[in-house]
């Protein structure tokens, strides 16, 4: 059974839902406002083979098969993290940075240390919200600095509804 993301822009929200069906018509009301403007998501999914894509302009001068080994071999540990742990969190973030060359921005250095220390991540969210918003959580070495500040982040619901 398929399982579709839609998203609130209302509550910018994103909502799983578990389908009967494969391609159902209909679209579910959002469980937090209870309007039906939800728009369908593309699930994000892994991919095996060696296929690749020619690299753009914008592409950032990233080793991707460094980027899918850090990523595969973090895959079990993102899994068994408890969420109740900040320090776990704060390590696989650190390890990710170190697997992948990938430096964390100040704002990222901070709120991990904070994490480490033991601090709740909601509580560091918070108060350091507009300023993670703003900066790039990790930066490529030798690649321009980012201008644009970054949206706020999309929340993400861990319920699973039922669509009919």
């Amino acid at each position: 059974m398929p399982i579709y993301e839609f998203y609130c822009l209302h509550c910018h929200t994103v909502y799983s839902f578990l389908s009967r069906r494969i391609n159902p018509t209909g679209r579910p009301k959002c469980p937090g406002c209870g309007r039906d403007s939800l728009e369908k998501q593309v699930s994000l999914f892994t991919h095996t083979g060696r296929a690749r894509e020619d690299a753009g302009e914008d592409d950032l001068p990233i080793d991707e098969s460094r980027m899918e080994r850090a990523m595969s071999a973090l895959a079990s540990e993102a899994e068994s993290l408890d969420e109740e742990n900040p320090q776990q969190a704060a390590a696989l973030l650190r390890k990710f940075s170190g697997m992948t060359g990938l430096e964390l921005g100040p704002g990222m250095q901070e709120a991990i240390k904070r994490m480490e220390e033991g601090e709740d991540p909601e509580d560091i969210e918070q108060e350091m919200g507009e300023r993670l918003e703003a900066e790039d959580p990790f930066i490529v070495p030798g690649a321009p600095p980012r201008r644009a500040a970054r949206p706020r982040p999309v929340h993400r619901d861990q319920t699973l509804y039922e669509m009919d």
